[in-house]
């Protein structure tokens, strides 16, 4: 059986450190590819970069503040073109403003995070993204 796949659009580094940490903690098979903005996650999965996202991915996570293309206009432009309305998209934002969560949900999104997540701080406790990857996207992904 095929990984499932996991594109990530975010363009903080240590988020992007936090989730593939969290993901490889789960012990399943998926493979995360990452995008630094709206318009890279659209070349990606167009196949317009060298790093053409086949097959397409099971689950997106999106973060809205971004430079070049934000979350809510990659999600428009996503939504637009029949192939991807299908794909499951997750936000997982430092915005906490109403207009981004119902202009999200109006877009059908599967759920809206607010960061920060707490993070581990080397205790032996799971950190809440630990556990937001482990019983959400594995629920999601159905493993």
């Amino acid at each position: 059986m095929d990984p499932k796949s996991i594109l990530l659009i975010e363009d903080d580094e240590l988020d992007i450190i936090s989730v593939t940490r969290s993901i490889n903690k789960i012990n399943a098979d998926i493979k995360l590819h990452t995008a630094f903005n709206g318009i890279e996650a659209l070349e990606m999965l167009k196949g317009k970069s060298s790093a053409k996202l086949n097959p397409d991915p099971d689950l997106i996570l999106l973060d809205i503040n971004m430079p070049k293309m934000n979350g809510i206009e990659f999600l428009r432009e996503l939504r637009k073109d029949e192939k991807y309305k299908s794909i499951k998209v997750f936000i997982m934002t430092t915005s906490n403003e109403d207009q981004d969560r119902a202009e999200a949900e109006a877009l059908g999104i599967s759920g809206y995070v607010i960061k920060p997540l707490n993070f581990n701080t080397n205790t032996k406790k799971n950190s809440s993204m630990d556990n937001f990857m482990h019983f959400q996207i594995m629920k999601i992904l159905g493993q």
